[in-house]
């Protein structure tokens, strides 16, 4: 399609006025789509600052930018004004170390992370790769929140790549650093049955906190309670407690805190709190809760005085 001089200029202007721009379905806090999502955690990973243009609130971006630099989907990258691609270009950048190259950082570190896999895990996994036949070999995978997936891929030369009592587990370069101390172990008990990873980086998983102890530790300065809640929301119900809150600048507040700081989430029912806190998990933060019920458990254990709806 051809580009409207006038959209063209302005994808010229914003490319002008910004060194990395990833154009995006969403932003890099909600992702709308899985190939933007990975885009945002190659970039994540590099610990840079970037510029995002969500193409769904913008829909004339969104076509004109596929027109612009000749590239059908979304999400594309631009560093100082040069396409670099989409998000599987993106990924392989980022895995060869091109893409630290290309935003200026020194090239990354490749050493192979040390992992333990047990005895019992070794035979299953020989029997599934011999299985699978030739040329396959372990793939390990850990995202920012240090959820791990197992899956048997075809050996990859160039991957980084541990060898333990035979098994070729190949990993991405973000995966590699954070699987730094993993052990593998494959159980048959109360558990369940299969592979069972330990890995040692992860943040602890966010606890459940009775409103009564919630509303002790706010009282005593120990805790950072925070609503979840829209502020309609809030006009409605609210604890008689100091909180803090998502609206204005408050995220970003939160977000900047040390990772170590104890943060408690409430919300109505509690879904929405506990989202919240898996948010903060997957930032690196430590000491994360949830309150069991909400702000209803609240008015019916902690304090009489807070109003339902």
């Amino acid at each position: 399609m051809s580009l409207d001089p006038a959209l063209r200029a302005r994808i010229e202007s914003l490319l002008a006025a910004h060194p990395i721009v990833l154009f995006m379905k969403g932003e890099p806090r909600a992702p709308q789509c899985g190939f933007s999502a990975k885009a945002v955690g190659a970039l994540g990973a590099l610990g840079i600052d970037y510029t995002h243009v969500d193409v769904l609130a913008d829909p004339e971006i969104r076509e004109g930018i596929k027109a612009y630099g000749d590239w059908p989907t979304i999400p594309q990258l631009y560093i100082r004004g040069e396409l670099l691609g989409g998000s599987d270009i993106i990924e392989q950048m980022a895995n060869s170390g091109q893409l630290h190259e290309a935003v200026g950082l020194p090239a990354p570190d490749r050493t192979p992370p040390r992992i333990a896999i047990t005895p019992a895990a070794v035979q299953m996994l020989r029997e599934a790769i011999a299985n699978a036949g030739d040329g396959y070999a372990l793939q390990v995978d850990v995202d920012n929140r240090f959820n791990t997936k197992l899956q048997l891929a075809q050996a990859e030369p160039n991957a980084i790549a541990a060898e333990v009592d035979g098994i070729r587990a190949q990993f991405d370069l973000a995966s590699a650093r954070r699987a730094e101390g993993l052990t593998i172990d494959w159980v048959d008990d109360e558990r369940g049955r299969g592979l069972v990873i330990d890995n040692p980086n992860a943040p602890p998983k966010v606890a459940a906190l009775s409103p009564v102890e919630a509303r002790e530790r706010v009282a005593a300065g120990t805790l950072t309670l925070v609503d979840v809640r829209p502020p309609e929301e809030r006009a409605l119900a609210s604890v008689n407690e100091p909180f803090a809150v998502f609206d204005g600048d408050g995220l970003i507040h939160l977000e900047a805190l040390p990772k170590d700081t104890p943060i408690a989430f409430l919300c109505h029912h509690g879904q929405r709190s506990a989202q919240a806190a898996e948010h903060f998990r997957g930032l690196g933060f430590r000491a994360l809760y949830n309150v069991e019920g909400g702000i209803e458990a609240w008015a019916d254990v902690a304090d009489s005085h807070v109003a339902r709806y």
